[in-house]
């Protein structure tokens, strides 16, 4: 009897512990868990009743007082930690600590998703065994971290063939987005793909980009080295629809071109077709040119009213012969600040090119921005006749020397009247209900149309210059340049001695002194 007093408290403990793990493992044994923990709170009241004058004693011991106070520090100590997971598990944050950003989204993308009005659904179908799932569904964490309107679930077509019946779903690892009525559908797990298939299902309506044609541009449709159907490729996947257009045959442009590319134009424009132009231009329109050296003699008097100087030269750069190209190629490296250019940190490559400079006298309600320029090593070579190229000081100019140019243009008090006079009242109020009204033109001009041909869009960051700059001429600033990231390697060479010296340490070593210096710290305490 005498011992179930001493070792009454442990029984009450057994049964409350019991208890708990009962409430864990059979919630629904209601009864059974009460009768545990009913049991040991009697047990435990029982024990400390039937020992009431050796508790105090043992209140009065050290041992007892060092005791209390350990206890109360892991009650405080706990607290807190519930505290702080308790507030972290409300306020969740996403830490990456990877040199290259490996695990977080891209600025682009991160807008883009702060920017979303509708929820968007997707369904991503994979199997099981499909190894490309785990990855998918990091990304899609990371997706919805940023955005509470990204709502995504996996599902197993093996176990639901009715879902794959209805979306229609052929291929393991189909991904599919829903916004309202529109859908899209990506069989990748990228970044790139999957912020793009969204921008298609959330876009209000899609914008149709022309191409000029009749002058000896190269052609879209062309997969030849000259032509730019890689181009078209890649802006149909940003949910562009691009089209062809014939100028000499229309007195106006299409209702619904968002931007004219000009690219690579050998013969000049008929005056017709440059007035069009400039009227659409008046009116906000958009236009990208692509002029190379040579080409087009009559663009440079049109640029000119728009600030920009085209000079009848040839770049001539000693740096590209160290990057595989010869010296008719200038590299750019180093690019002035712009939205097109932030965060771009790519080398672009621009065969026969000519120099894109600023008139002396820039045009009221014009902004120009210089956007690229070559090495310091390069040229603005302007002996074009002669057989031999080699820098002239009196004749030609030193670099870096300007390649690439964006203009903005606004309206002026007269134009804005008379749009106004041409307005029907229907018009005028939709201008009034929108909150920012394109007004501005947008120009770019590049002294290069080659760079974004087949032969050289995957060149280094040729491609993603000229995507870029496309959706800010058109105003889709959340796709500007998804870069792809690269993880960095890093290894430590180690000998075999320093190997096991590093085991040792590690496995054996430090272990062993957190032993030692436990049970010290113990044998101490169980003597006061």
């Amino acid at each position: 009897m005498e011992k179930i007093k001493q070792h009454l408290n442990y029984i009450a403990l057994a049964l409350i512990a019991l208890s708990l793990i009962s409430w864990i493992i059979w919630p629904y044994r209601k009864t059974l868990i009460l009768i545990l923990g009913a049991t040991g709170v009697v047990a435990l009241t029982a024990y400390i009743v039937l020992n009431t004058s050796s508790l105090k004693e043992g209140f009065k011991r050290r041992s007892f007082i060092y005791s209390s106070n350990m206890i109360v520090v892991v009650v405080l100590v706990t607290g807190i930690l519930v505290v702080v997971n308790y507030f972290f598990a409300r306020h969740h944050h996403r830490f990456d600590f990877t040199e290259a950003k490996l695990h977080s989204l891209s600025d682009q993308s991160v807008k883009l998703l702060k920017n979303l009005k509708a929820d968007v659904n997707i369904k991503s179908f994979f199997l099981e065994g499909n190894f490309r799932k785990n990855e998918m569904e990091n990304l899609l964490q990371n997706y919805a971290y940023h955005s509470k309107k990204i709502k995504y679930e996996f599902i197993d077509p093996d176990k639901n063939p009715g879902m794959v019946k209805r979306y229609e779903v052929t291929t393991d690892g189909t991904t599919i987005l829903e916004s309202g009525d529109k859908e899209s559908r990506i069989t990748t797990s990228s970044e790139e793909d999957l912020t793009n298939a969204i921008v298609k299902v959330s876009r209000e309506k899609k914008k149709v980009i022309y191409f000029l044609e009749g002058h000896g541009e190269a052609s879209i449709e062309d997969s030849e080295e000259r032509g730019y159907s890689l181009a078209l490729q890649e802006m149909e996947k940003l949910a562009y629809e691009v089209k062809k257009l014939t100028l000499a045959l229309a007195d106006n442009f299409p209702e619904d071109c968002s931007l004219l590319v000009i690219p690579g134009a050998q013969k000049d424009l008929v005056p017709n077709e440059l007035e069009t132009i400039r009227n659409f231009i008046a009116n906000g329109g958009r236009v990208f040119f692509m002029v190379d050296p040579e080409t087009a003699p009559g663009m440079k008097s049109f640029l000119s009213d728009y600030g920009i100087q085209l000079e009848d030269d040839l770049i001539v750069d000693t740096v590209s012969r160290l990057m595989g190209g010869d010296y008719f190629m200038p590299v750019v490296t180093g690019y002035e600040f712009h939205a097109i250019t932030e965060k771009f940190n790519f080398a672009t490559f621009f065969p026969f090119a000519r120099s894109v400079n600023e008139t002396e006298d820039t045009p009221d309600g014009v902004t120009i921005t210089i956007l690229a320029k070559s090495s310091g090593n390069s040229w603005s070579e302007r002996q074009l006749q002669e057989t031999e190229v080699t820098f002239n000081e009196d004749k030609d100019v030193a670099g870096p020397v300007s390649i690439a140019a964006v203009i903005t243009v606004e309206p002026t008090e007269e134009e804005i009247e008379e749009q106004a006079e041409t307005e029907t009242d229907a018009e005028k109020k939709a201008a009034s209900e929108e909150e920012n009204p394109k007004q501005e033109g947008r120009l770019a001009v590049f002294g290069d149309s080659d760079f974004a041909t087949n032969r050289y869009y995957h060149l280094s960051g040729n491609g993603n210059l000229f995507l870029n700059t496309i959706n800010w001429l058109a105003e889709e600033a959340d796709l500007i340049s998804i870069q792809a990231k690269t993880a960095f390697p890093k290894s430590i060479q180690l000998t075999a001695s320093q190997g096991r010296i590093l085991f040792f340490v590690s496995t054996i070593f430090l272990p062993l002194l957190v032993l030692v210096a436990g049970i010290t710290v113990w044998m101490r305490r169980r003597s006061l």
